[in-house]
C-alpha cells in the first residue's frame, strides 16, 4: 500500500490479512470506561483486538510519540488484556 494514507487503510488491509491467517479480528472495539462507580459507554475505542488477546493500536505517522506507549499500556489495564502493540 505504501505511505501516507489514512490509518483506517491500513487497518482494514492488516484486518483483512489476519483473517485470512483464520485469526478472529474485530475492529473499532468500544470499551466502556468505569469510574466512581459509574459506567460510561462514551470510553475507550480499540483499533484491533485480536483473538480477544491481543490489543493493536494503529498509527500512521512519520514519528512514533511517546505518549502512545502509555495509552496501549492504559488499555491493557483497563481491559485485562496483556499483549498490546
Amino acid at each position: 500500500m505504501g505511505p501516507g494514507l489514512l490509518e483506517k487503510v491500513y487497518e482494514v488491509c492488516l484486518t483483512h490479512e489476519l483473517r485470512k491467517a483464520c485469526l478472529e479480528v474485530k475492529r473499532q472495539v468500544t470499551i466502556p470506561i468505569l469510574y466512581d462507580g459509574i459506567k460510561f459507554d462514551e470510553g475507550l475505542i480499540l483499533d484491533l483486538l485480536v483473538e480477544d488477546k491481543v490489543i493493536i493500536e494503529l498509527k500512521s505517522v512519520e514519528q512514533v510519540n511517546p505518549v502512545w506507549e502509555a495509552q496501549i499500556i492504559s488499555h491493557l489495564k483497563m481491559t485485562g488484556v496483556s499483549l498490546g502493540f
